[in-house]
């Protein structure tokens, strides 16, 4: 008997597990449409890691009873969250929006990351890659020109690593804003790249 229903097509394209978050500076690569970051740049061990794409939808509505004509985008966002166990200098710069890449936050147990006066966080190049389990093919999101939106929070266990989490959200990395480049203008807010 033939089976019916939703058959797999592909046991290649099925996720399990987490992806690699990478963070490098935004200007350094903003001309580069494709992966830039190396593992060298992961933020290290995480507890979870999502994409979210964000739409708000005008919907158009006529008649009596109202019956809905037409949708269209109003509002578009992409975000990479995550929780990142390694509680390092770096990682914490990063969680309150400092460009770490850039900064002194090379040692794992020295530094500091100093509470108070927060101003807008910096562009980052935040790319998330995920190996499938076949261990060859790889799906990259890539955020050009991403910004960290976080309240900061450790919360330690008695029998558990802490996890930090943090929101990388991708802004307009078209040439219409400065920082940005025309390689953006059709996909300003990045792209994702299976590979």
């Amino acid at each position: 008997m033939a089976r019916s229903g939703p058959v797999t097509k592909d046991t290649s394209t099925i996720t399990i597990g987490l992806m690699q978050i990478r963070v490098g500076t935004s200007a350094t690569h903003i001309a580069n449409p494709n992966p830039a970051l190396v593992a060298g740049d992961s933020i290290g061990a995480l507890a979870n890691t999502k994409f979210v794409g964000n739409t708000d939808w005008y919907k158009l509505e006529s008649g009596f009873p109202l019956i809905e004509d037409y949708t269209v985008p109003i509002r578009e966002g992409a975000a990479l969250e995550c929780a990142f166990k390694e509680i390092t200098p770096y990682n914490m710069a990063l969680a309150h929006g400092i460009d770490a890449a850039a900064g002194s936050y090379t040692d794992t147990h020295s530094g500091e990351v100093v509470l108070g006066g927060r101003v807008a966080p910096a562009y980052l190049r935040v790319e998330a890659v995920y190996t499938y389990p076949n261990g060859s093919n790889y799906m990259t999101f890539i955020f050009p020109r991403g910004q960290v939106s976080a309240n900061v929070e450790v919360d330690t266990q008695a029998e558990d690593a802490a996890a930090v989490t943090v929101m990388f959200e991708s802004k307009n990395a078209s040439s219409d804003v400065s920082g940005g480049n025309a390689i953006w203008d059709d996909k300003p807010l990045g792209r994702i790249q299976w590979t």
